[in-house]
C-alpha cells in the first residue's frame, strides 16, 4: 500500500477532475490524505480519502476573486500562493513527517505542495487541469492591456514573497521557477495530447490522460426532434444577465430547445419572462445534459470544454480571461467551435446557426471525442501516480 497525498485550490475545476483519480487509488487499496477546502469535504471523503482543511490558512477569499485572481491577475495570485505556503508550512511540515508519504499530488496552482514537497525531498507530481503551460505556450496566452500592467506594478510585490520564500528555506530561484514546470516534472494533464497546443514540446514526463470524467447518475431523454441548445458561464464568474437575456432574445420561440444555467447568485425572475422553448436552472447535471447536447455556449472553462469534447458537442465560446481565451482559440483552431465576436443577438444567432449547418465542426469534434476518451482518464492518471510512488517505496526499503 502507498500513501499519497493530494493538494488543490478552492475550486471546483481544479478540485472535480481529481476525484475520481482519488477514488481509483483507494478502490487499489491506497492510502490517500487530500489537503482542501470545507466546500469540498464530503466530495473528498465520499472518494474514500482522508480530508484535511486548509481554509484557516487561506486568505479570506471568495470563488469569484480566486477567479479574478487566477485569469486577470498574476501578482496578486502569487502574493496568495506565497501567504498560503508560509502559513500551512508548520502544520503541514509535522504531518507529512509523522505520514511518510510516496507522493504528493499538487494542483499547478496549489504550489504550495510543490514547495513543500521539494523541501521535504517527497516525489512530486503536478496536477494540471487546465492546458499544460512551457516556454513555448506560455507565448501563445494573450493577457489583455489591464493583466499586463497589473503584472508589471505587481513585480515588486511579487519579489517581496519569493524572499519571504526563502526565508523560510524555501529553494526557489524566481516566481517563473516556482509556477512553471520543466520537462523533468512528472505532469499529469487532464487533456488529450491532441487538443493541447505544441505537445510536441513537452517530454514524456507529461502524461495527457484526458478528463476524468464523472458518472452521470442519469442521461437526459429526448423528447422532442428539435434542436437543443445548452448555454452555461461556468459555477463562478456566472453572474451576467445582459448575456443572459441576449441569449433569451435571440432564441426566444425558435426552433431549438434551450435549456440555460445561470449559477445559484443568479435571480431567474429578474431576467424577465422565460420564453416558452427554454428552461432556466440555477445549476444542472451538465454531464447528463451534454449527452443529448447538439451545441454548447460555454464560457471556455477548461473542464466545461474538455465534457463537451467527450460527449462530440460542437461549442459557441465566449470566454472571460487569458486561459479561457487560449482554450477558446485552440477549440476554434482544430474546427470544433466559433468563438463569438460579441453577444449581441446577431452574434448569437449566427454563430449557433453556423455550427448546425456545417458537418465540419461535428465532424472535427468526434475526432477530438475520439483522442479524449481513450487518453486513459482516471485509472490512467492512477497508474502515474503509482509508478512515481513505487520508485520512492523501493528507495526506501
Amino acid at each position: 500500500m502507498s500513501k499519497i497525498v493530494f493538494f488543490s485550490i478552492p475550486a471546483h475545476g481544479h478540485t472535480n477532475p481529481t476525484l475520481p483519480v482519488v477514488s481509483e487509488l483507494v478502490n487499489r487499496g491506497h492510502d490517500v490524505w487530500y489537503y482542501s477546502f470545507m466546500e469540498f469535504r464530503e466530495k473528498i471523503e465520499r472518494c474514500g480519502a482522508k480530508f484535511i482543511p486548509c481554509d484557516e490558512f487561506l486568505p479570506s477569499i471568495s470563488q469569484q476573486e480566486l477567479e479574478r485572481k487566477v485569469g486577470k491577475d498574476f501578482a496578486a495570485l502569487i502574493e496568495m500562493i506565497a501567504d498560503t505556503t508560509l502559513a500551512l508550512e508548520k502544520q503541514v511540515s509535522t504531518e507529512l513527517r509523522e505520514f511518510k508519504p510516496d507522493c504528493v499530488v499538487s494542483d499547478s496552482l496549489a504550489l504550495w505542495g510543490k514547495l513543500l514537497a521539494q523541501k521535504f525531498q517527497i516525489p512530486y507530481i503536478c496536477s494540471t487541469t487546465s492546458f499544460a503551460f512551457n516556454q513555448y505556450t506560455a507565448k501563445l496566452m494573450k493577457p489583455s492591456a489591464k493583466e499586463i500592467w497589473r503584472t508589471i506594478i505587481g513585480m515588486g510585490r511579487i519579489n517581496k514573497k519569493m524572499k519571504m520564500l526563502r526565508a523560510h528555506g524555501f529553494a526557489v530561484k524566481s516566481f517563473i521557477s516556482v509556477i512553471q514546470n520543466d520537462n523533468e516534472t512528472d505532469t499529469i494533464v487532464f487533456t488529450s495530447k491532441e487538443f493541447q497546443p505544441l505537445s510536441e514540446t513537452f517530454s514524456d514526463r507529461y502524461a495527457f490522460v484526458g478528463p476524468s470524467i464523472r458518472k452521470s447518475s442519469h442521461v437526459l431523454k429526448d423528447t422532442t426532434s428539435r434542436k437543443f441548445i445548452y448555454i452555461s458561464l461556468g459555477t463562478v464568474l456566472n453572474q451576467h444577465n445582459d448575456f443572459y437575456q441576449n441569449c433569451m432574445k435571440a432564441f426566444a420561440d425558435s426552433s431549438y430547445e434551450v435549456l440555460m444555467s445561470v449559477g445559484e447568485n443568479t435571480n431567474i425572475s429578474s431576467l424577465g419572462r422565460t420564453p416558452d422553448n427554454f428552461t432556466i436552472r440555477h445549476t444542472v447535471d451538465q454531464v447528463a445534459v451534454l449527452q443529448k447536447t447538439d451545441v454548447f455556449i460555454t464560457h471556455g472553462g477548461m473542464n466545461s470544454v474538455n465534457e463537451s469534447l467527450y460527449y462530440g458537442v460542437p461549442m459557441v465560446l465566449y470566454p472571460f480571461h487569458s486561459e479561457q481565451r487560449l482554450v477558446a482559440d485552440r477549440v476554434v483552431e482544430l474546427g470544433a467551435g466559433i468563438k463569438l465576436k460579441g453577444y449581441k443577438m446577431r452574434h448569437l444567432t449566427k454563430a449557433v446557426a453556423d455550427v448546425l449547418t456545417d458537418p465540419l465542426y461535428q465532424k472535427n469534434v468526434e475526432k477530438l471525442a475520439k483522442s479524449i476518451q481513450h487518453a486513459g482518464g482516471a485509472g490512467e492518471a492512477a497508474n502515474v501516480i503509482m509508478a512515481k510512488a513505487a520508485k520512492h517505496e523501493s528507495v526506501v526499503e
